[in-house]
């Protein structure tokens, strides 16, 4: 298992160039792509096609720290 940049690499693909062969938004795929927006199956499904790797090749990680983000509950102090 490898991260999506790796296989970017390895493939000698480009951001945009993943994008346009999956039919996602460049932001997006830059975004999942640095770790910073998890992907739901079926961009998942849609990258890993256009890679032609499977689903379960690719690291999916989510590297932006959990206490950088934002939201309500009882981490936050407050109920939902």
């Amino acid at each position: 298992m490898k991260p999506m940049e790796q296989h970017l690499e390895e493939k000698g693909m480009s951001i945009p160039q993943l994008a346009s062969a999956s039919g996602l938004e460049v932001q997006l795929v830059k975004a999942i792509a640095k770790g910073n927006y998890t992907a739901s199956p079926s961009d998942r499904r849609r990258l890993s096609e256009a890679l032609e790797v499977s689903i379960d090749d690719i690291a999916w990680g989510h590297v932006v720290p959990v206490e950088h983000l934002r939201g309500n509950g009882p981490q936050s102090g407050r109920s939902t």
